[in-house]
């Protein structure tokens, strides 16, 4: 089965390349090409024109925003330009339930299937063998789709037709920042007791509330490492759904609303340029202490 890849950030790069390096037929495609280049070694080939994927079997699709995604697909010289189209659209990408409609209705015009397909994970997550994938649309689009999503990371969850999948993407990130939020303000409680923050976090990690995501984010909140997995500004823009999903189904999201005027409040602040994890930060400014990495070292939980 012939495959095609269509954008090559942080993520898609490492997407890709387990496809790839699993064997798999598959050509890619990137706005700068030299970004896609390197995957030639692991046996991918790179397209010169997004209609060049027309011609695969399933087209999957990793960038950033909704019009990111409708440029790719039905801009002029997008993967619908040309006379073909592919049998499949797996979009891996975050965007709304509202743009995951308007894009299942073009490629249904065109005959093509969609899997809404978003992910789980990160660029380091992908390497651990950690991604996960929920799904949505046509069981058959899922079916095929399975043993590619499989390559790239182990878990792909079937939650329904249609637009599913977005709702339950939008939940998990709004659980993400509110999680996150709740990590930053017990830790710096901790510290301003008097407890190392390597030492807090490491009950915590091996305590029942441990998780996979405090983990990950301890060598961050220890050692303030923010080297940007997820922004605060992507992270405000998944509350905002969040936000406009509650309003449209008559839920109250008292604590996502919080977090997300909080999160604001960082972006306020000048700080959105690193990680979304970098809220610690703003919680011992707003605690009246002054961080400083503590320059221990802490295990990620994904080796």
């Amino acid at each position: 089965m012939k495959l095609g890849w269509i954008g090559i950030g942080r993520m898609g790069y490492e997407m890709a390349a387990h496809l790839a390096k699993a064997g798999a037929d598959v050509t890619v495609w990137n706005r700068t090409r030299s970004k896609a280049e390197p995957l030639a070694q692991y046996g991918a080939k790179i397209a010169d024109k997004l209609p060049d994927l027309a011609a695969c079997d399933i087209v999957f699709v990793m960038v950033s925003t909704y019009d990111d995604v409708n440029e790719v697909i039905a801009g002029p010289a997008g993967l619908l330009s040309g006379a073909r189209a592919p049998k499949r659209v797996v979009e891996c990408s975050s965007i709304s339930l509202e743009g995951s409609a308007a894009l299942r209705a073009l490629l249904a015009a065109r005959g093509v299937e969609m899997l809404a397909a978003p992910v789980s994970g990160n660029a380091k997550v992908i390497k651990a063998g950690r991604l996960s994938f929920v799904c949505s649309g046509p069981k058959s689009a899922f079916d095929s789709a399975l043993p590619y999503l499989k390559m790239i990371g182990p878990a792909a969850s079937y939650v329904g037709e249609g637009e599913l999948a977005r709702i339950v993407k939008i939940c998990h990130n709004v659980f993400l920042g509110v999680v996150i939020q709740s990590l930053s303000e017990i830790t710096v409680l901790a510290q301003k007791a008097g407890v190392p923050r390597h030492a807090f976090l490491d009950f915590i990690n091996e305590s029942v509330m441990g998780s996979t995501f405090s983990r990950y984010k301890t060598p961050a909140l220890v050692n303030l490492d923010f080297k940007v997995t997820f922004t605060p500004k992507l992270l405000r823009k998944d509350l905002d759904l969040g936000l406009d999903a509650g309003r449209r189904f008559e839920v109250p999201m008292p604590l996502a609303a919080l977090t997300r005027d909080i999160v604001q409040t960082l972006i306020g602040h000048g700080m959105d340029d690193e990680d979304f994890a970098k809220l610690i930060m703003l919680q011992a400014r707003a605690s009246g202490i002054s961080l400083e990495p503590e320059n221990v070292p802490v295990s990620d939980g994904l080796a």
